[in-house]
């Protein structure tokens, strides 16, 4: 039994590890050599400066600013609208909680294609799109269901008496909120902002609908850079996705075991 449980894992770890190996060789090759279908030979000559052509040739400083931006702004965002609303569900006494809660989670359903075309209009009828903000309000919504059933299966599972006892000390909901439930949330929150950056931060359909200014494109853009009417570098695009996957890949090996326990004490324990 162990041998096949090792087996699967070892095929699990193969089949994640293989793109990613597949594109940092890509990387560093020419074209003659990617286009002679040899996945994973070596480079005859590691081509250095195909990530010199990506920082340069691909505005590659000012789409990374965009995207920490947008990022930056929608991850604190989810947390304050989030955090607020699973705390209003699960700490306050009224019937209508539940129904709230279902609500938001319903959301988790919404397919993203089919909200282009109404938010397109909307956004132009009030004169905000082509602008990070045309960005900012639809991730947010699309990241606070999620983030609404981790914290809220979280934050279910704290004792009532501590809030008892901090409302005979004359705290008041803010008060509770702020000293006493975000503390002790760490795991969660760690877990939404994690997820958040994740989902965000390579995210494409939305950033090409709403976004046409150069100065306003994000990360994922850059890879037309490289893309011209009679030619293509595809190393230099290797090593621009190289580059813009690299803070993902860090944060998630890093903090992936906050993920793991935020997502069990979130969705576990509620």
């Amino acid at each position: 039994m162990k041998i096949i449980i090792f087996f699967l894992l070892s095929l699990l770890l193969v089949t994640q590890l293989y793109p990613l190996l597949w594109l940092f060789l890509y990387s560093f090759k020419t074209n003659e050599e990617i286009l002679s279908g040899s996945f994973f030979a070596l480079p005859a000559k590691w081509q250095w400066q195909n990530y010199t052509a990506a920082i340069e040739g691909g505005s590659y400083w000012k789409y990374l600013s965009n995207s920490l931006f947008v990022t930056s702004i929608t991850m604190a965002g989810v947390l304050l609208l989030a955090s607020l609303t699973a705390f209003a569900i699960t700490r306050f006494r009224w019937k209508y909680g539940q129904l709230v809660l279902l609500l938001f989670l319903l959301g988790m359903m919404i397919p993203l294609q089919s909200t282009l075309l109404p938010l397109m209009i909307m956004f132009s009828t009030i004169g905000i799109l082509n602008t990070h903000l045309s960005l900012i309000l639809p991730y947010v919504a699309f990241q606070i269901p999620i983030a609404v059933f981790i914290l809220s299966g979280f934050m279910r599972t704290i004792p009532h008496e501590i809030e008892e006892s901090a409302i005979m000390d004359g705290a008041g909901a803010f008060r509770i909120f702020r000293s006493i439930v975000l503390p002790v949330s760490i795991p969660p929150i760690m877990t939404v902002l994690i997820l958040t950056f994740i989902n965000i931060w390579n995210e494409y359909i939305l950033a090409a609908t709403f976004i046409s200014s150069e100065r306003l494109k994000t990360l994922p853009f850059g890879v037309y850079s490289f893309v011209s009417q009679y030619s293509v570098n595809y190393g230099a695009i290797g090593a621009f996705l190289v580059l813009g996957a690299l803070p993902v890949i860090i944060i998630y090996f890093l903090l992936s075991e906050k993920i793991t326990k935020g997502m069990v004490a979130g969705a576990v324990k509620g």
